[in-house]
């Protein structure tokens, strides 16, 4: 149930901050690279809409504190099949513990109560915690208010999604590091079939790598839908 960087092949290795296109976020992205490296930083709250780059910044996080010569743990709480509670208190010995969708926390007491233990030895321990949910702290649904409380006093980094041009340059960056080349009729279409958020987009890129190597074509529109047409 957890997860303990370095596995370079879990993640993508774009899940890095080089890699994080900070736009509007340039702030947000200071404050957690800061809590990445120095255990003096202070903790980081990272919420945001889905596709905002919440997961993207805690992986960048823990692979920074481990290139710093720090241990960290990485913690998805949204799709965790056992319970939370078990997963969240089974997470020690580590300077530092990314804790990813704590939304899915909230109304579970016997979660909540591990979360506000774990952040209470932490805090004791001198390591560093980061957190992720898709809202602040005081929209989230908690039932311990200590809990929140808590949580509400960290530095909050809130994340604003990239626009569609800002999009539209990304994926052009990424593409034409691996000699792909996105035209803007190509764009338009992807743009209007295809999920907007950024993961989505640059794991299409993933596919499309290995195609145009497999048929030795470039991307065009009818190019595309034969790929992503429905099997």
């Amino acid at each position: 149930m957890t997860t303990q960087l370095p596995l370079a092949l879990r993640w993508p290795r774009r899940q890095r901050f080089e890699h994080f296109h900070a736009g509007e976020n340039a702030v947000a992205v200071e404050a957690v690279g800061a809590a990445a490296v120095d255990a003096g930083a202070p903790w980081v709250f990272v919420s945001g809409p889905l596709g905002s780059g919440r997961t993207h910044l805690l992986v960048a996080a823990c692979q920074a504190a481990i290139d710093a010569g720090r241990s960290a743990q990485y913690l998805p709480l949204g799709g965790l099949r056992g319970t939370r509670a078990a997963a969240i208190r089974g997470m020690a010995g580590s300077d530092l513990l990314a804790i990813d969708d704590l939304d899915a926390v909230a109304g579970d007491p016997d979660a909540e109560h591990a979360l506000f233990d774990t952040f209470n030895s932490y805090k004791a321990d001198g390591c560093t915690l980061l957190f992720a949910a898709n809202v602040a702290p005081a929209a989230l649904e908690l039932g311990l208010p200590d809990l929140r409380s808590r949580l509400g006093s960290l530095t909050q980094a809130v994340l604003k999604p990239l626009g569609d041009v800002e999009r539209r340059q990304v994926l052009r960056d990424h593409a034409a590091g691996r000699a792909i080349e996105l035209d803007d009729t190509v764009l338009d279409w992807l743009f209007a079939h295809h999920p907007r958020d950024l993961g989505a987009l640059l794991d299409l890129l993933d596919t499309l790598d290995r195609a145009t190597l497999a048929a030795q074509r470039r991307v065009t529109v009818p190019f595309l839908k034969n790929l992503l047409k429905p099997d």
